[in-house]
């Protein structure tokens, strides 16, 4: 089902994005989004990773010279370690039946980067419209 939900995002992606011109946080993204639809709390997680990477390099761009490629390495990396940060905190500190987890550790830079780019909330309304598309193609063709 991931290779599906994947091929599908991508697809759907890219025709979200010749449709209205905006990024769904990245081509694979909503592929990833939509396996997780039944967990919101993940989904929240990965966005509020993707929101403090954003706020991180922007602060970081005030110091050190962030542009293009090396911006959006710098995306990648903090998110990477702000993902890996929330994994070894919740293996040291167990919260009651909430799991506190993102999704991917270059999803939430991949959105980060897309959210400087086009901002904060056309990236998150473009990525549920087209996180939830792809479910529905899911769950009507795959029956899954």
């Amino acid at each position: 089902m991931i290779y599906q939900a994947i091929g599908i995002g991508i697809v759907v992606s890219f025709a979200f994005y010749e449709i209205v011109g905006l990024s769904p946080g990245g081509i694979v993204v909503p592929g990833y989004i939509a396996l997780f639809l039944d967990q919101p709390i993940r989904i929240l997680v990965t966005f509020l990773v993707a929101l403090l990477t954003y706020f991180i390099v922007s602060k970081l761009s005030n110091y050190i010279i962030l542009y293009g490629r090396r911006r959006f390495l710098a995306m990648i990396l903090i998110g990477f370690l702000l993902k890996w940060l929330i994994e070894e905190i919740i293996i040291t500190i167990p919260i009651s039946g909430i799991e506190l987890r993102s999704i991917g550790y270059i999803i939430p830079g991949l959105i980060a980067n897309e959210m400087r780019r086009q901002g904060i909330f056309p990236t998150l309304y473009s990525l549920a419209i087209v996180a939830i598309i792809v479910r529905l193609i899911l769950l009507l063709f795959l029956k899954s």
